[in-house]
């Protein structure tokens, strides 16, 4: 099997500070954490930030503030910023995150209730949003929620606005998505193009037992407290390296190598940087 990418998602739109004191809010805690995950074995940072009161936000001074941090730490991890944000309905809204061009960004390629929220996307926003990565050069990260959010992706592929190779992000056990069960997992996989990447996440209680059925299939792994602040049953995660760490041993013992920064931008078809992590 080809090396596991390890993506971390430490912040996300959901958990607070009442949920977990653990979680990372400001652009120095994201980067601190992003920079510990890196250390421990995560090559893509998926970065959502929050305002001074910890609400979701589409600042764009918030992001490039966490990018200029790691950068400062020489820290080569591939970055991924959302382009939600807490913006649910205007897709115009996300352009500007777009071109800060980070080497990935979310594409959520359907509409779907997330909670007590339905999450807009009609198909003229995703050719918007697909026009605009193409524009500045992002590759999409094809968040799926559910499965004929893959045929719309790849419709918007037949239309030419997104280039193989494609990397979708299965989203399983999220309010309103598709339920985290290993055959749902199975049929998503074998639901895309032959040769197209794939990784997979397994919202809250599910996230191990996704991880786990994902490594032995060959796919990738996105952990962190965006989707889990239990590391264990009753027991809060302390860090979003603490996940990272833990599927690191655990590819150890199922027989997959990880995947440094560099080889994960060779296997999704990103260029490759002149630094590397020693």
């Amino acid at each position: 099997m080809e090396k596991l990418i390890i993506t971390v998602a430490t912040t996300g739109d959901f958990a607070t500070k009442d949920h977990t004191p653990y979680l990372p809010t400001t652009p120095q805690e994201i980067a601190d954490s992003i920079y510990e995950s890196w250390q421990a074995g995560a090559a893509i940072a998926h970065i959502h930030v929050r305002d001074e009161e910890g609400i979701p936000t589409l600042d764009l001074e918030k992001y490039q503030e966490v990018r200029r941090l790691l950068e400062e730490k020489d820290c080569d991890i591939i970055i991924n910023y959302t382009t939600a944000g807490g913006e649910l309905n205007d897709v115009t809204k996300r352009f500007p995150v777009v071109a800060l061009q980070p080497e990935i960004a979310s594409y959520d390629a359907g509409s779907f209730n997330i909670g007590p929220n339905v999450f807009i996307h009609t198909h003229e926003m995703l050719e918007q949003l697909a026009e605009k990565m193409l524009e500045h050069d992002v590759k999409p990260e094809l968040e799926v929620f559910d499965v004929g959010m893959i045929a719309n992706a790849l419709r918007i592929a037949k239309q030419g606005l997104i280039k193989p190779p494609f990397f979708f992000q299965f989203v399983l056990g999220a309010q309103g998505g598709i339920p985290a069960t290993p055959e749902n997992l199975m049929f998503m996989k074998n639901s895309i193009p032959e040769g197209a990447n794939w990784s997979a996440i397994g919202a809250s209680k599910d996230q191990l037992m996704i991880n786990t059925m994902t490594i032995l299939l060959g796919g990738h792994v996105r952990v962190g407290m965006e989707d889990a602040v239990y590391f264990n049953k009753g027991e809060l995660a302390t860090s979003n390296a603490q996940f990272v760490k833990r599927i690191v041993e655990l590819a150890k013992t199922l027989g997959r190598e990880v995947a440094t920064p560099n080889e994960a931008r060779e296997i999704i078809g990103l260029k490759v940087k002149a630094t590397e992590k020693v």
